[in-house]
């Protein structure tokens, strides 16, 4: 028997990619400004967790800036040297933006620590440090706005995560502000920016171990790859599922391979090239109606050529077929 499959894929992806990429390059114009005052502030006032701040906002134009690239290089189409397009170049674009963010967090801890064991923390003049916080403030709450509004894809989540981190960051900055003006407490500068680390460090790690799920391409999120095979062992014709794969191309694409062991009670070889095609069909509009998996790559198979074959290959390609009477080959 042979190879055979499931068409519909969605056209979406270059559309929502294209739409994210223009609310990215807004957002990034945003953080640009808002990086120009952070560091103005910073140099005027010492601050660790405006200079934390700071440091997050070097990060986000980079990450803005990656994430922009990763969203034009999503929209090219598939090519013969890569046929999937460039749609993973989203997910690694997080996932570069992942890292940055935890380095910068670790950084900020580390310097925070060696302020605390310090005899006496540096002198942070309160009001200075409470303008630039809010102004940190308004332009990141506007960037997270602009960027609310994307396709939610693994490359605008990396870049928003990098916003909020500023965001809460000028929120810590400001709170420290308001204790070194009312109290004087010489230390609320540097709590604040524990308070920041505390607070960015498990969303980073929950992004990294999500952009490294689809990289290693596990099953999609909400994707039982056991329901998978019993809605295959369901459509008629079906005895038997092997080789099963249900990974992401993006994390925009899911997709699924598959071999299917069907009986050969067919009498001649038109016929059950007609049979392999009532049961692909059925096949493929199963796994499309039930989970969403437009992208689909089917073989059917006799339990004899079934049991001769080592289950162990890597997701079977298309073969192409233009000879109605020469036997397709697995």
């Amino acid at each position: 028997m042979g190879h055979d499959h499931g068409h519909g894929h969605g056209h979406g992806h270059g559309h929502g990619a294209a739409t994210d990429g223009r609310r990215l390059t807004v957002a990034l114009v945003i953080t640009a400004l808002v990086l120009v005052s952070g560091a103005v502030g910073a140099w005027v006032t010492g601050s660790l967790s405006l200079l934390a701040d700071l440091g997050h906002q070097v990060t986000d134009v980079a990450a803005l800036v990656t994430a922009v690239v990763a969203a034009r290089l999503a929209q090219r189409p598939p090519s013969a040297r890569r046929t999937f397009g460039l749609g993973r170049s989203e997910v690694l674009g997080a996932a570069v933006n992942a890292l940055a963010l935890l380095a910068v967090t670790v950084w900020v801890a580390v310097e925070a620590v060696e302020r605390l064991l310090a005899a006496a923390p540096p002198e942070v003049p309160g009001f200075a440090l409470l303008v630039f916080g809010a102004v940190g403030l308004v332009g990141n709450l506007v960037s997270l706005a602009v960027l609310s509004g994307g396709s939610g894809s693994l490359n605008v989540r990396g870049a928003a995560l990098h916003v909020l981190g500023d965001a809460l960051g000028s929120v810590a900055v400001m709170v420290a502000a308001g204790v070194l003006l009312l109290t004087g407490w010489p230390y609320a500068d540097v709590v604040a920016s524990l308070v920041i680390v505390a607070i960015l460090v498990p969303r980073t790690v929950a992004l990294l171990s999500t952009t490294a799920h689809v990289l290693l391409e596990g099953a999609p999120p909400g994707i039982d790859v056991d329901d998978v095979r019993a809605a295959l062992l369901a459509v008629p014709g079906v005895r038997a599922v092997h080789d099963l794969h249900v990974w992401v191309i993006s994390d925009r694409t899911p997709a699924a391979s598959a071999h299917l062991v069907v009986d050969d009670g067919t009498t001649s070889h038109c016929e059950g090239r007609a049979a392999d095609s009532s049961v692909l069909d059925r096949a493929a509009a199963a796994l499309r109606d039930e989970f969403g998996l437009d992208h689909s790559t089917l073989q059917i198979e006799t339990p004899e050529h079934a049991d001769h074959e080592e289950h162990c290959a890597p997701p079977p390609v298309r073969a192409a077929v233009n000879d109605p009477v020469t036997p397709r080959q697995s």
